[in-house]
């Protein structure tokens, strides 16, 4: 057996160098404009697509673009030692990309469903035949969608902040008078971040804020959280194993949910993983981060995907620049030798397990390698 390597976790590189600058710049990309069943969809490439290797796929929340949700961490020096071994395709919700014109006076939006319902016409235009998803928020539920409809086409998500539920009546309530005496920066950044979090991170909470005001369309993106208001729940339920996984309406690829221990999203996202199958599940709390983990700890974020992407049978030998040089073999990634099917029930294998187990104690500061090939019964939880 292969000798597992020790690794420790440091300290994690500040978000922010130049106060309330708002740095989310592209580098190496191509813009494409795809029509879809539902309209027209901005999508932005990095990189091709690597033999039989999937795509990157991500999809932002509500108030933020691609580049504003995903940049810092896409643009983090560990995350591009993992991406560089695939491509990825950043997408933007109808309307939502920066510069986008206003829509025509009776524009139907789509719904969360259509959104979702557009995704396959992006993968056929840009030769796409699987993704890895990565969504936030708004984003985390339409690639939920995109999996429960599609699954030969997801082999795994990382969902942030999801939420599955529909919005109930006295959220939507609460949402109405909340209009009455706030605009909808206000009611976006209550969404993104904690009461605490508003008052204590000023540096982040003016660039969002500016971001949120200036960049986006502000009726393209009343457009968007109406949308999302009137989501419905995503109906998925855990299964119970060896008696019905085959017919429950559940997400059927490895899950990898994550949230801040400060976040307002953290109660959606204990629902959502206790929806799911708790063989394919992993939820990270990350402490001392609240609404945009993302963006506050890209770092911590770009380790545990790389062992979500190895526990999937896709290896990324990869030197992480906070390592030291002799603590990840640097050869090239490499393909598990064995089916798609084999894949998605790997987390009983030793690769997945060890990749769990490493996820685990490395984010925890421990030691990576100790194996445990024996099924859970519940969901693995990860505090880092």
């Amino acid at each position: 057996m292969e000798e597992l390597q020790d690794v420790q976790l440091t300290e994690i590189k500040p978000l922010l160098t130049n106060k309330n600058t708002r740095n989310f710049q592209d580098f190496d990309c191509q813009e494409h404009d795809i029509e879809t069943p539902h309209g027209v969809l901005h999508v932005t490439m990095r990189g091709v697509p690597k033999g039989n290797r999937p795509v990157i796929l991500t999809y932002h929340d509500i108030g933020l673009n691609h580049k504003s949700c995903f940049n810092t961490l896409f643009n983090y020096e560990d995350m591009q030692e993992i991406t560089q071994h695939f491509a990825v395709v950043h997408v933007d919700a109808p309307g939502q990309q920066e510069g986008a014109p206003p829509f025509p006076s009776g524009y139907r939006y789509p719904t969360m469903e259509e959104m979702a319902e557009m995704l396959p016409s992006v993968m056929t235009q840009l030769k796409v035949h699987s993704v890895i998803g990565i969504g936030v928020g708004a984003g985390a539920y339409i690639l939920s969608l995109f999996a429960l409809n599609n699954p030969t086409l997801v082999e795994g998500l990382v969902l942030i902040n999801v939420d599955p539920c529909a919005e109930g009546w006295i959220d939507w309530a609460a949402s109405k008078l909340s209009g009455w005496t706030s605009n909808l920066v206000d009611v976006i950044m209550a969404h993104h971040f904690s009461t605490d979090e508003l008052t204590d991170n000023q540096e982040l909470i003016q660039t969002y804020r500016l971001h949120i005001a200036q960049d986006i369309n502000q009726d393209n993106l009343a457009l968007f959280c109406g949308s999302y208001q009137y989501r419905r729940d995503l109906e998925i339920e855990r299964p119970i194993v060896g008696l019905n996984e085959a017919t429950v309406n559940t997400l059927t690829c490895p899950a990898l949910l994550v949230v801040g221990d400060t976040s307002p999203a953290v109660e959606a996202v204990v629902e959502c993983n206790s929806r799911l199958n708790p063989t394919k599940t992993t939820l990270l709390k990350m402490a001392d981060c609240g609404g945009l983990p993302q963006v506050v700890q890209p770092g911590k974020l770009a380790e545990a995907f790389k062992y979500f992407v190895q526990g999937m049978g896709y290896i990324p030998y990869v030197l992480l620049s906070h390592l030291s040089n002799d603590s990840v073999p640097t050869v090239g990634m490499t393909r598990l030798a064995r089916s798609r099917t084999a894949s998605s029930s790997s987390i009983t294998s030793m690769d997945s397990s060890r990749s769990r187990n490493n996820l685990n104690s490395l984010l925890e500061g421990g030691v990576p390698g100790a194996l445990d090939n024996q099924a859970r019964p519940q969901t693995m939880e990860v505090s880092c």
